[in-house]
């Protein structure tokens, strides 16, 4: 006799978590954004549109922006994640993120970690991008309370002030 409903295979997912070695069990089908949020406790991780097309979710692997609501868990096996929850250093925020308080870079707050995650990858791949690179680099970032002109200065005061 068949389980109607099996129970969903597990494996031991090892990673690097915003610097710290990990290791869970964790379903096969599990999204890494619920992983994030449901074992990692990391909230700063939105859940948006469930489709990698709002960029509320981004984290990097391995320095690379991406959407988690569409990575899976376990491929990030042996990997490097990190989340807004990393970036800051003894709970002292970062000059980018800084930089979105003080350039009101936010408005309501709930894009602004993928949209920090995103700058972030493309910062450290180039510290002095040009208004159109910024622009590329956000461009699977939606915001729907600003015309993303704060959200541009931002990413652009960050970069004047680490080069």
């Amino acid at each position: 006799m068949h389980a109607l409903n099996p129970q969903p295979r597990k494996r031991l997912l090892r990673l690097t978590l915003n610097g710290r070695p990990r290791e869970d069990a964790v379903a096969d089908g599990v999204l890494l954004v619920d992983y994030l949020r449901e074992v990692a406790q990391l909230t700063g991780v939105k859940t948006g549109c469930d489709g990698g097309e709002c960029g509320a979710c981004t984290v990097l692997v391995d320095g690379e922006a991406v959407p988690s609501c569409i990575t899976l868990a376990v491929r990030c096996e042996d990997r490097s994640v990190e989340t807004i929850e990393g970036l800051a250093a003894q709970g002292r925020p970062t000059q980018l993120q800084r930089a979105f308080h003080e350039k009101l870079g936010t408005q309501c707050g709930f894009c602004t970690p993928g949209m920090i995650m995103a700058a972030e990858s493309l910062l450290r791949r180039n510290p002095t991008p040009t208004e159109a690179e910024i622009r590329t680099a956000l461009s699977g970032n939606l915001c729907r309370c600003t015309g993303y002109e704060k959200i541009i200065e931002s990413v652009q005061a960050a970069a004047r002030a680490t080069s």
